[in-house]
Order: structure tokens, then C-alpha cells, then sequence
């Protein structure tokens, strides 16, 4: 399916993200209400094309990390200024969010692209410097390139888009911070959206209808005693084995992670990880669940071990942090909605959560509805590791962007005028 897929996308162009994608595929020229001539709107959508991949790699060459990203922020600004779009900086940090403003009635709609980059720490296998192996430089570029083909289509799009460059995913504390600043009220977004980078081939979108990826929990034991560093390890040790699944350690292991993630009833339809690490007398631990009411069940499980030991006791500081779950309805509309523009083998749907991934878009749907999407950047033939965020050698296929921005713009325009 690889190249079959593959050749779809270096026949039709990366280009068709351009000004044919709305409005029955009708292509207008930028600015203008008339339709485009054939070769108008080839040459308008190639130049789109080399322009974001430029975007892409000035991003790529410049990664800030968590909260840092004044360099990335004040970039975003200028080019949705460029495209006529009314923006704020400074939002929750380093957040931008830019306004699109169509002529017809409609709906607000939200979409969301974060903007930092991986620290060395959270690299598979450790880094030595902040970079962008998770795609977030994807993900900006796709939604500066949303923001540019529907500003061209102003006179023909409803409602308002709105564009929110978010800060700090990396560290699940950028989203909080833009909604403690107001976003959600300030702009009235209805529903939210979103893609993220995924080891799928390029070409391809899996779409998480009821799934999503699992929250996270923390908690901590202090053991006493002169064995204590010692019980501390023994315990450590058997807190990890409450884990039904563990990280991938090779590529055929990771390959069968993918799999299993679009095999429906599979192995991964329920699981739990734990990671539990010894500081002297201390273990600090951090587990993931699915289904999300599960962190109940771990919790007793981790209290039932810790009270083995004399005088420990197992606290968790903080609530989890909660799961981002997809709502079915709008997964399977947007399903619908790729496979008809794009065709039925641009779409896989998820049958289970990525086990150790968590994602603070979480806290938007909490809120409102909307879809979170993988974007397949796996160029055929690759290694699987070249398209699974966190990996040093992360390479994503340029090509999707023009792909991701084709199938956002449509669905975004498609919501703002849904009745």
C-alpha cells in the first residue's frame, strides 16, 4: 500500500494543496473572486509548495524549546499578518493566534498547531540539544499554509477560522496557559483540530475516532529503614511489572506497535505502563492506562505494593493529567470527509492509544469537540523509526505538508459552514 500511495502523492503534486481544494475544487486566484485558469492555479499552488517547505526548514534549523519559542512565535505572526489575518501574540506565553474572518455566515472553528521543539532529556535514547524530532516544524507549517490558501478564499469561505500557535506542548503545560488566558472566550471557537506527525506512510491520515492518547500519573514512596535504598530497588522493580506493555526496543517491535494500533479488539485495546525509578530511599513513578478510569485500579495496585514495606506509604501529588479522547461522532465525520476528497486509501482509523504518548490538546477537548489526527510523514521504504516522534533520527517526508494543508483546509471550511 506503501507505493501505491506513494505514487498518488508525487503524481497528484504536493502542489494540490493549493487553491483547488475548496468549493467543489474550483481554484481561485489569490485575492481575486474569479476562478483560475489551469496553469494559474498550477503555478500559484507550486509556489505555495516550495514557499512552506522554506517555512519548514527555517523552523527545522531554528528548535526552541518548551516556552522559548520567541523566535517561532514572532515568525508565525508575520506570516499570518502577511496573509491578512488579525493576530495577538503573547497568549499564554509564547502563543499566537491568528483570526480568519470569511464573508458568509457560519461557525467558529479552532485549529491548533504547537510550536517547541524536544529537549535533549526526552529524545529516544538521549539527545545533546533541543530539536524538532516530533514534527511540530510540520505542524506550524501546515497551519501557516490552512491560514494561506483560506484567506484567499475569503469571499467564498463562512464563519471564522481561528489559528492558535500554541507553546509548550513538550511539557503538557501550553495548552493550560492559553485557556487560563481566555482563548476559548475570547474567540468563541465552537469545536477544535488538530494533526500531529505519525509513522503512517505519506499520504495517509489515521484519524482517532473514540481514542485518542492516554493522560499520565505520577506518585512517590519513601521508604526507611538501613535497607531502605535496597527495598527501594525491590520495590521499584515490581512496580514496573504491573506493566502490560513496554516501550519498543527495534524496529520489528515498533512496526508491530503500529499495527496494533489500527487492529481492532487488539492487545492494546487495554494496558497500562509504568515506569518506577529509585532517588536513594525514594521511588518516583509515572503510569499511563487505558481505558482512562483505569488509574484508579493502578493506584490500589501501586498502594497494594508499597504497604508490603514498613512504613512506606504511596502518595500522588496531583490528579492525572487526563487522556485526550477523540469524540466518535466527529472522527468518523472527518473520516468520511478525507475519503471522499482524498480517497479511501488516505485513511486509517486508530483502534487504540499510542501507550506512551500524552498530549495536552487533551484539555481542549475537554472543553469543546474535535478531531486529533495523525499526518503520515513515513516515506516509503524508510525505517519506521524516521517517522515515530522521539527518535533521533526522525526525518519526516516533506511531502505531507502540502498534503496536511489540502485536507485541514478543506475540513475547516466544510465545519465553518456546517449547520
Amino acid at each position: 500500500m506503501e507505493q501505491g500511495l506513494a505514487r498518488r502523492v508525487v503524481l497528484g503534486g504536493v502542489v494540490a494543496a493549493g487553491a483547488g481544494v475548496l468549493c467543489g475544487g474550483t481554484a481561485f486566484a489569490e485575492g481575486k473572486g474569479r476562478p483560475a485558469a489551469p496553469g494559474e492555479a498550477h503555478s500559484a499552488m507550486a509556489r505555495l509548495d516550495r514557499e512552506l517547505i522554506a517555512l519548514r526548514r527555517d523552523i527545522h534549523s531554528h528548535p526552541e524549546a518548551p516556552g522559548q519559542e520567541y523566535r517561532t512565535a514572532a515568525l508565525v505572526a508575520r506570516h499570518l499578518q502577511d496573509a491578512g489575518l488579525s493576530v495577538t501574540t503573547g497568549v499564554g506565553g509564547n502563543g499566537v493566534i491568528g483570526v480568519l474572518r470569511g464573508s458568509l455566515p457560519g461557525r467558529t472553528v479552532a485549529y491548533r498547531a504547537d510550536m517547541d521543539a524536544v529537549p535533549p532529556q526526552s529524545i529516544i535514547g538521549g539527545g545533546t540539544a533541543t530539536a524538532h524530532v516530533c514534527g511540530h516544524d510540520i505542524h506550524t507549517t501546515v497551519a501557516v499554509g490552512v491560514a494561506r490558501v483560506l484567506a484567499r478564499m475569503r469571499r467564498r469561505l463562512s464563519g471564522t477560522v481561528v489559528f492558535l500557535f500554541q507553546p509548550a506542548e513538550e511539557s503538557l503545560a501550553g495548552a493550560q496557559k492559553v485557556l487560563d488566558a481566555g482563548f476559548l472566550e475570547h474567540t468563541g471557537a465552537q469545536e477544535i483540530h488538530a494533526l500531529h506527525c505519525g509513522p503512517f506512510p505519506v499520504g495517509q491520515f489515521a484519524v482517532t475516532s473514540g481514542y485518542g492518547l492516554p493522560g499520565q500519573d505520577h506518585a512517590g514512596v519513601t521508604l526507611s529503614g538501613s535497607d531502605a535504598a535496597a527495598a527501594a530497588q525491590r520495590l521499584a522493580t515490581q512496580i514496573s511489572a504491573l506493566a502490560t506493555v513496554t516501550p519498543p526496543t527495534g524496529e520489528v517491535e515498533l512496526a508491530r506497535l503500529v499495527a496494533e494500533l489500527q487492529t481492532p479488539g487488539g492487545p492494546l485495546t487495554r494496558f497500562v505502563t509504568a515506569q518506577a525509578r529509585t532517588d536513594g530511599a525514594k521511588v518516583n513513578v509515572s503510569s499511563r492506562c487505558w481505558p482512562p478510569d483505569r488509574y484508579q485500579e493502578v493506584r490500589e495496585n501501586i498502594r497494594r505494593l508499597a504497604g508490603r514495606y514498613e512504613g512506606a506509604e504511596a502518595t500522588f501529588p496531583a490528579d492525572p493529567f487526563p487522556a485526550m479522547v477523540c469524540p466518535k461522532g466527529d472522527g468518523d465525520a472527518l473520516a468520511g470527509h478525507l475519503r471522499r476528497t482524498l480517497g479511501r486509501d488516505a485513511v486509517t482509523e486508530m483502534q487504540a492509544a499510542i501507550p506512551f504518548s500524552g498530549e495536552d490538546f487533551a484539555l481542549y477537548l475537554n472543553r469543546i469537540p474535535g478531531t486529533y489526527t495523525f499526518l503520515g510523514v513515513r516515506t516509503p521504504g524508510a525505517p519506521v523509526t524516521t517517522s515515530y516522534p522521539h527518535f533521533p533520527d526522525f526525518t519526516p517526508d516533506e511531502r505531507a505538508i502540502g498534503l496536511g494543508v489540502r485536507a485541514m483546509a478543506g475540513w475547516l471550511a466544510a465545519r465553518t459552514r456546517r449547520a
